[in-house]
């Protein structure tokens, strides 16, 4: 099944992405001139949680466009990219390109990296924004994690909280009508189409997405033998009563861990 949601969502995501970004920030040139001078408002929600990056190794998986992996290489970090579209890598390379920043950048699906033992190890492991619904089982995701991480290393995972999907465009009702615990596959407009023209959506592929709740998250990233140091919740901009993202932040461990059932 993850074969096939693979296929799926690659195909989507390499039809007409590059001229989404285009639409969304300007050529590459126009995009690296701006990340000069906005680099650290778009590491805003993890500089607190890396540190410096300078001379830190960054692996930034399913990395789109590039602008957190090239933000966080200005201020001196090493980093790799890992992403499924070929639009989003030669957008994200040109951008670097024209930043004169050095950006590695492999177009693969994160869950089979060609030569992965040769990536080598990170300090830290980013998954931001819209991510991890790509995925039929979180196990396999995670332990791509884990084995990616140095010892000591830090796994940082920012996506949208699933409480906000449960509530998703309900904000006029009392009660939310969307199924927090819904577990099947379902077909939805690729992230980017928004970005384009209204007669040029129609033009976009469909994604596969399946939805995950707060605990399956939590869940699979300690049965990953990773020790989870926070879960922060950033409350929505247009209802602060309500979250609408989070970050999770997990630390590997080297430890022998009991087996959670006996």
């Amino acid at each position: 099944m993850q074969e096939e949601l693979a296929r799926v969502n690659k195909a989507a995501w390499e039809t007409k992405a590059y001229d989404a970004w285009v639409q969304a920030y300007g050529e590459p040139s126009e995009l690296a001139a701006t990340l000069k001078l906005t680099h650290k408002h778009h590491l805003r929600y993890w500089l607190k949680y890396i540190g410096d990056p300078k001379g830190i190794k960054v692996l930034n998986l399913l990395g789109s466009h590039g602008r957190k992996a090239i933000s966080l290489a200005m201020l001196g970090a090493d980093v790799t990219v890992v992403d499924i579209s070929e639009d989003n890598r030669l957008y994200a390379t040109q951008v670097a390109q024209a930043a004169c920043i050095e950006l590695r950048y492999i177009c693969s699906d994160v869950l089979a990296i060609p030569n992965e033992e040769s990536l080598g190890e990170f300090d830290i492991v980013l998954m931001e924004f819209g991510v991890l619904h790509y995925f039929t089982d979180l196990n396999a995701i995670f332990s791509v994690v884990r084995r990616r991480l140095a010892p000591r290393g830090r796994f940082i995972l920012t996506d949208f909280h699933p409480f906000a999907r449960a509530w998703l465009r309900t904000d006029h009702l009392k009660q939310p009508t969307g199924d927090y615990f819904d577990t099947d596959l379902r077909e939805g407009e690729v992230a980017f189409a928004k970005l384009l023209p209204e007669d040029e959506r129609s033009q976009t592929g469909k994604v596969l997405v399946r939805s995950w709740t707060v605990g399956d998250i939590i869940g699979a990233i300690a049965s990953a033998a990773l020790v989870i140091r926070t879960f922060e919740e950033i409350p929505s901009s247009a209802n602060p009563m309500l979250p609408e993202f989070y970050t999770l932040v997990a630390d590997r461990i080297d430890t022998d861990l009991n087996p959670l059932l006996r």
